[in-house]
């Protein structure tokens, strides 16, 4: 129809002219008839139609040139993605290796709903075609749609913010009344002749755990910055927290960083995921990248090398598949009693405020650390066709200090550790997960349950050997997510003989049954999905149980050489919709 408008077009304005110089023209008074016309005349019509002609047909070529042009850029800009649409998302690695998969939907992480695709390298924030997203399942990607979408981020000035969070009901049910809330303290569960704790079963109702915090997206310069921050409500207690009437627990820090990265190089500050915390893809602050199990105790898992410390972090990608890392991160001289850990026992000799040169759980701002605790971790993410593997190795380096005013002498002592993790994706949606770490004082990495360090008589330091192990899987198929784990801590026996000649240290013959050799941990659960849509957010429930079992060093006569308990958790979840912008 554009074509033939077009071809009448000049012939409509001939016409028009004619017309116009005809109707201008007045009429004679008394009209004669015109002469006849001569044979020059007619010459000159003639050869005047054929000039008119040939200018029409220039007329016409050209209008035809740019009619071709016209369909091209009508072609242009329906396969261009629409400007109105919502911002697609920084996410901090390639859209090649980014994946989703049980990563994204791990029962602690936020948000939980997928990214948007990368968009386009030339702008870091490109919109995406109109799309309505119908509900996805957890192994596929957000559908298109022709209907648009609601807005996923505020856009203020240059810089996007994503809301994230999900409020979250969780029951838990004990065998043996713990007495910590629902975390659990891995190292203090009591033993059968604990009374009256173990013969008093436990069942709380909590909404500690429902997070809320934001993602802060922009670029400068060409660097692409992140801010993260989450919250949780899992703070010490306040003098608020009326549990006959109002259970006001406290809301405190859980993440809060900056991220920067341009081309190959990034540079974090702040606090985050502890570097020697297992990953799931790459070296990546956000949540979703790093492993901490599915499970629903806030605790996670025996066996998990974790940590939420301050610090910097520098990181190199020099490809899409290989990354490496160093971190300068909070150091704390712990000596027990975090964690439902023991402190080792002081040797009698020594003054009474050496301890607080410790951290035992209650020092912890005059503990006078020499140096940050510095993290190196190399990782890989190849792929196997869709399939995506990660395997990564980290190193650790610790320094303590302590000073005896009785003999005027300070004591150094280096420790330090390493780790192997791997994390497979087999089959699609099915990850065998293998943890591991060995160390000399890097217990304050196995939640606590562990002390980092004994002190000799004359107030050198003996670090304490300390190690952890995790294996187990993860499945998704369809809207459900199936998780097992078995996890092991291990602290090894310090047993100093004092001046008195008496034992001191840790795990030495005759010490408290605190004093734990090992604590063991299988646990399985499920994740049920029944909604995730970034317009609508995610509805799901949660079931996790776990056996516990923890070994002492020294068991006296007649007292039990375990301690067990059996603990269920059952919860609710509604995640907040929204989804952060994605980039390349």
């Amino acid at each position: 129809m554009i074509r033939s408008a077009v071809k009448l077009f000049p012939l409509a304005c001939l016409a028009a002219a004619l017309a116009t110089s005809i109707w201008a023209s007045d009429p004679p008074a008394n009209p004669e008839p015109p002469p006849a016309p001569s044979a020059a005349d007619i010459a000159k019509l003639k050869a005047k139609l054929e000039e008119q002609q040939k200018q029409v047909e220039l007329l016409r070529a050209e209008l035809e040139k740019q009619l071709k042009m016209l369909e091209q850029a009508q072609a242009s800009a329906s396969a261009a993605p629409s400007p109105a649409a919502a911002p697609a998302t920084p996410a901090p690695a390639p859209a090649a290796t980014r994946k989703p998969y049980v990563g994204d939907l791990t029962a602690s992480t936020t948000p939980i709903v997928q990214p948007q695709p990368a968009p386009a390298a030339s702008s870091p924030f490109s919109g995406s075609s109109p799309a309505s997203r119908a509900p996805i399942s957890l192994d596929s990607p957000s559908p298109q749609a022709m209907e648009p979408p609601s807005p996923l981020s505020l856009k203020i000035g240059e810089s996007y913010i994503t809301p994230i969070g999900f409020m979250d009901m969780t029951a838990v049910f004990r065998s043996a009344d713990a007495g910590s809330g629902i975390g659990t303290n891995f190292g203090s569960f009591p033993f059968n002749n604990s009374f009256p704790n173990a013969r008093l079963t436990e069942t709380r109702f909590s909404l500690q755990n429902s997070r809320l915090g934001a993602r802060f997206d922009t670029t400068v310069h060409g660097a692409k910055v992140t801010g993260y921050w989450e919250s949780d409500f899992l703070g010490n207690p306040g003098s608020n927290n009326l549990s006959t009437t109002s259970d006001s627990f406290v809301f405190r820090m859980r993440l809060y960083w900056v991220d920067v990265r341009k081309g190959k190089f990034e540079l974090l500050g702040g606090q985050s995921w502890s570097l020697l915390t297992p990953g799931r893809n790459g070296i990546s602050p956000l949540p979703s990248d790093v492993f901490y199990t599915q499970n629903m105790d806030v605790n996670y898992n025996v066996g998990l090398t974790w940590g939420r410390i301050p610090g910097f972090r520098f990181v190199y990608h020099p490809s899409d598949t290989v990354a490496a890392a160093v971190s300068f991160e909070n150091a704390d001289q712990y000596f027990g009693g975090s964690g439902g850990g023991a402190s080792p026992t002081l040797p009698a000799g020594l003054p009474s405020t050496f301890v607080n040169q410790l951290d035992n759980a209650a020092n912890y701002t005059q503990t006078p650390n020499l140096m940050p605790d510095i993290i190196a971790k190399l990782a890989f993410d190849p792929h196997t066709g869709p399939l995506h593997q990660h395997i990564e190795i980290v190193g650790l380096l610790r320094q303590f200090r302590t000073y005896n005013q009785n003999n005027n002498n300070h004591y150094n002592a280096t420790a330090g550790g390493g780790s192997v993790n791997m994390n497979f994706e087999i089959a699609k949606g099915l990850h065998p997960i293998i943890n591991t770490f060995w160390s000399d004082g890097g217990g304050r990495y196995l939640f606590g349950t562990i002390p980092d360090l004994a002190v000799r008589p004359d107030g050198s330091i003996s670090p304490i050997h300390a190690y952890a192990g995790l294996a187990g899987f993860e499945y998704t198929v369809k809207n459900t997510l199936l998780f097992g784990y078995f996890g092991e801590y291990y602290g090894g026996q310090d047993a100093i003989i004092d001046t008195n000649g008496k034992f001191v240290g840790y795990g030495f013959p005759g010490s408290a049954n605190t004093n734990n050799r090992s604590i063991q941990e299988p646990t399985f659960g499920w994740i049920q999905t029944y909604w995730r849509d970034p317009k609508w957010g995610a509805l799901q429930t949660i079931f996790q149980y776990s056996w516990l079992n923890r070994y002492p060093w020294a068991v006296l006569a007649g007292q039990p050489k375990d301690a067990h308990n059996s603990t269920i958790f059952l919860d609710l979840r509604y995640t907040l919709p929204g989804s952060a912008p994605s980039w390349k």
